[in-house]
């Protein structure tokens, strides 16, 4: 209510002021406080300014430039009101005065022209303190609305047939040409809206078509906003984000309520490689889901994600050794609203002088699990596995790919599962594509000595160290508990990521795979005590996939360094994901 008195109050004062002073029609005057690129920014930053400011208008200015203007003022009082505004702090401070003639059409708000108050207005709006009430509104003729639309520029007439689009009455070319097809859209979305169906869209009609068409975007707040930091300026939705911190090569834009939508502003210096690198990077990121179109060309790349709770959309391209782009997103659910910011936001990119600076962010705290303040995408779990032949197979733990949504070998290989047994806990995985190992296993034919030395190859931290370590014991038993054959007693202590691995017998053949803690059911047993299903069973399984392997007899020992190197160029990691 403060807001509608005051603005009542300055409307009076100024209108008043206007008819008091002496007044001719070369002299009437504007203040421009805004000129923009785009017909859409220049409207919506009037809606901005009419909430708080009277007599704001929005002009066409011609070679696609549109004006924001508060007026018309005698020029005396205009120049008292461009003092004042300014230092309300309400308009910029470049603002400046024009004559009436330097605008051209009309693009906000819809009606009739605007006209200098009289005096006998005043005095009626003088005498209430009510809202004064609002004028009626004659529509265009057919005619007029012909002459009307005649004025409209190629980007306007298409700009119309997008709109026209959107509300699902135009499916033909956006090439501004009205013909029969765009004239049959016309006389439907007047028709289905309460107008008489002439096909030719009145001042009116094309603003309340307008105004569908962004009604969607309400409360979006969509501001061209200029980085000096990363060199871009684009349009960005700033009613839902606001700008975080600068973490080298992104600037982030957070969340500010509701609505979970994110910004990166791509910038950094670079060749091809620097790019393809960052195509690669960003697609381990938990902002870029797997699921989505991925399209690298020489010189720019678009990668789209999708997951059951975001869709994210990143652009960026090399030029003149700058990479720069965006990412945009989005909660999945509200595509209509997302395309239309993106679409904003694509035709709006600018580049600007100067790149984010490859220090920014340097300072922050390190975190493995995050690459420039984005979080990494991680996996399910991860555990161990070998190769046992030439062209990667590989064996596993049926643990480890047990619900899996997609595997990986040593994180960066696709693979398939061949077979998974959940009673012997062995499963087999093919890499997608072929693989050439440094080294694969010899299984063992027969069995290892009682109270030998054995030695686990395993990715005991489940690939945060990047190569497998080495946990020695004894073979303690060449039966399980209750005697079965085909299950190895070990005094040793893994961790669950070496579940999988190999368990190698002195002479650096393997002699079983290692299982997970709970093989031996309930009972729960010393922490140095576990368990491993013998080379046999391990033979049997390859033989039922198809698989051949070639047994061997126990060797002579090799020393721990030659054991350590065997075992880390045939142990993979093997990760799950959703």
């Amino acid at each position: 209510m403060t807001r509608i008195f005051l603005s009542v109050f300055l409307f009076l004062f100024v209108t008043v002021q206007s008819v008091l002073a002496q007044n001719n029609d070369d002299g009437t005057a504007w203040l421009q406080i805004e000129a923009h690129p785009s017909l859409t920014v220049a409207t919506q930053r009037a809606q901005v300014y009419a909430e708080t400011v009277p007599d704001v208008t929005g002009f066409a200015l011609g070679n696609g430039w549109y004006a924001v203007a508060i007026g018309p003022f005698d020029r005396p009082i205009a120049e008292s009101q461009l003092r004042q505004l300014r230092a309300q702090g309400r308009i910029p401070r470049d603002a400046f005065i024009v004559p009436r003639d330097a605008f051209r059409q009309r693009i906000w708000p819809a009606g009739t022209e605007v006209q200098p108050a009289t005096t006998a207005s005043l005095q009626e709006a003088a005498a209430t303190t009510e809202q004064p009430a609002e004028p009626e509104v004659i529509d265009e003729t057919p005619r007029e609305a012909r002459a009307s639309e005649a004025r409209l520029t190629a980007d306007e007439r298409k700009q119309l047939q997008s709109y026209l689009q959107w509300a699902g009455y135009y499916n033909s070319a956006i090439d501004g040409a009205f013909g029969r097809g765009t004239r049959a859209s016309m006389a439907a979305w007047q028709r289905d809206n309460g107008y008489e169906p002439t096909g030719i869209l009145t001042t009116l009609q094309r603003d309340a078509l307008r105004q569908q068409y962004y009604a969607v975007l309400e409360g979006m707040d969509l501001r061209t906003v200029s980085d000096a930091q990363a060199g871009i300026e684009m349009i960005l939705p700033m009613g839902v984000v606001a700008r975080g911190k600068d973490e080298y090569p992104f600037v982030h834009y957070d969340t500010t309520g509701d609505i979970p939508a994110r910004v990166l502003l791509i910038s950094q210096e670079g060749d091809q490689n620097t790019l393809f690198g960052l195509y690669d990077i960003m697609q381990t990121l938990e902002i870029v889901p797997r699921k989505g179109e991925r399209s690298r060309k020489d010189k720019s790349f678009t990668l789209i994600g999708q997951n059951d709770s975001i869709i994210s959309q990143t652009e960026a391209s090399l030029e003149n050794g700058r990479i720069k782009g965006f990412t945009l997103v989005w909660p999945v659910g509200d595509e209509t609203r997302r395309t239309r910011i993106l679409d904003e936001m694509r035709a709006s990119f600018k580049r600007l002088p100067g790149v984010l600076d490859p220090a920014a962010g340097s300072n922050a705290e390190q975190n493995i699990d995050l690459v420039a303040g984005l979080e990494i995408r991680r996996p399910i779990l991860s555990r161990t596995g070998f190769y046992v032949d030439t062209a990667g197979t590989v064996l596993t733990t049926a643990e480890a790919v047990a619900s899996c949504g997609r595997i990986t070998l040593d994180t960066d290989y696709e693979a398939t599962l061949v077979s998974s047994d959940a009673d012997t806990g062995i499963a087999i995985l093919r890499p997608a594509t072929t693989l050439a190992p440094q080294g694969h296993a010899t299984l063992l034919d027969g069995d290892a000595r009682l109270q030998s030395e054995v030695a686990v190859s395993g990715y005991s931290y489940e690939g945060l160290l990047g190569a497998p370590t080495m946990t020695f014991g004894t073979l303690a038993d060449i039966k399980g508990l209750t005697g079965d054959t085909n299950v190895k007693r070990l005094a040793l202590a893994p961790l669950p990521g070496d579940t999988g691995g190999p368990v190698f017998a002195a002479d650096g053949s393997v002699l079983g795979m290692l299982l997970p803690a709970g093989a031996n059911g309930t009972k729960k047993l010393p922490g140095d005590v576990s368990f491993a299903i013998s080379s046999a069973s391990l033979g049997a399984a390859l033989m039922a996939a198809g698989i051949t392997t070639t047994p061997a007899p126990l060797g002579a020992a090799m020393t721990p360094e030659e054991m350590t190197r065997k075992a880390r160029s045939m142990t993979v990691l093997v990760s799950c994901w959703e």
